[in-house]
């Protein structure tokens, strides 16, 4: 028989919250840094290039460890590994505040994403299995506040601290919230029995590596395409074909190899393939955009930071009013999840 994981009464309340504050850590930094990278460059002495890899090093960080999560908490447990995971967040947001050279703010923020890939997956399971059935409807919308508020939410608080404190402190905030975040983890989050953890010889370290190749080439070219003109670029060139090669060997693997770090096979479920679906095309729109506008608005417009977040709140704060309401709609009349996608898109291409 299956552990039940659901809770009740103040219980499941402190585990919702504690996991929507992980998830909101996640979210929140990777687009809190973006209204601070003119004051990051300047203070730091770094080119515009250079400056770009405080984002690129931190996504990519994410992308490696993200698919790699169910894995490691079977190997260590759920509730170690999540714990482990604000940990590693903290310690290394801590020391991305302490950098004093580009190279360290580099480093430090890529083993922040590594940290920090684990929140988001972990938070979504954590609170969804703490819910019965029929209330996980509104268990995701709750979780929603987090996801979708966290990249609107990044912008506004980035540019108040830049602005009236300085751009470490925006590292420095998630020290007190990783530090509650772990003993409430350590308290109170549960970890479902598992099956026998994988011995070294059972590890699948070759998926490992083409799942590093893959990812990792294909987020720098993503991230520096445009910026190195695309095809043209000798090395933008190289990394897409790596990328390409290390993502067929990788399906490969998966597809063959007895005990797989991330197991394919799961997407032959249609709900959980059609979720992931439509899931990757909101995050163009949803990231694209917390992206892009405080570039825009303050190179070319001439806001400041502060300005250029300020413009993310109306959004921010529908997002926080409409969540539980359509929550409880969801449950009634679940179709409505197509209809509020196609409005997402058609929005997003209006603004564009």
């Amino acid at each position: 028989m299956q552990q039940s994981l659901v809770e009740y009464g103040s219980k499941r309340v402190i585990i919702t919250v504690t996991a929507i504050i992980c998830a909101l850590l996640e979210i929140v930094d990777t687009t809190i840094v973006n209204v601070a990278l003119n004051d990051m460059k300047g203070n730091l002495g770094a080119t515009t290039n250079e400056i770009g890899w405080v984002i690129t090093a931190y996504a990519i960080g994410n992308v490696i460890i993200i698919p790699m999560t169910s894995w490691l908490a079977q190997q260590f447990g759920r509730r170690n590994y999540f714990a482990a995971s604000i940990v590693i967040f903290t310690i290394f947001s801590f020391l991305c505040g302490n950098a004093t050279t580009i190279e360290e703010l580099i480093i430090f923020r890529f083993v922040q994403g590594v940290g920090g890939g684990a929140l988001l997956v972990t938070s979504q399971t954590i609170i969804t299995e703490s819910y019965p059935v029929e209330k996980r409807s509104m268990a995701q919308a709750i979780y929603g506040l987090g996801v979708i508020i966290g990249p609107t939410l990044g912008p506004p608080l980035g540019g108040f601290i830049t602005d009236n404190f300085s751009w470490p402190y925006i590292f420095y905030i998630n020290i007190p919230l990783g530090i509650i975040a772990t003993l409430l983890t350590l308290q109170f989050v549960r970890s479902p029995k598992y099956a026998e953890k994988s011995h070294v010889s059972d590890i699948d370290w070759i998926g490992i590596g083409f799942l590093a190749l893959f990812v990792g080439c294909l987020q720098y070219v993503l991230e520096k395409g445009q910026e190195k003109d695309w095809f043209n670029d000798s090395t933008i060139t190289a990394l897409t074909v790596l990328s390409a090669l290390g993502g067929f060997f990788f399906i490969w693997r998966e597809s063959v190899f007895r005990n797989p770090i991330v197991n394919l096979r799961v997407l032959g479920n249609g709900n959980l393939r059609i979720g992931t679906i439509m899931s990757f095309i909101l995050g163009f729109g949803l990231y694209g955009s917390t992206f892009i506008i405080p570039l825009y608005t303050q190179s070319i417009l001439g806001w400041t930071a502060t300005q250029a977040g300020l413009l993310f709140v109306p959004a921010a704060l529908t997002t926080a009013f409409m969540m539980p309401i359509i929550g409880q709609m969801l449950q009634n009349f679940p179709w409505l999840v197509n209809l509020f996608l196609f409005l997402f898109l058609g929005l997003q291409d209006h603004d564009t």
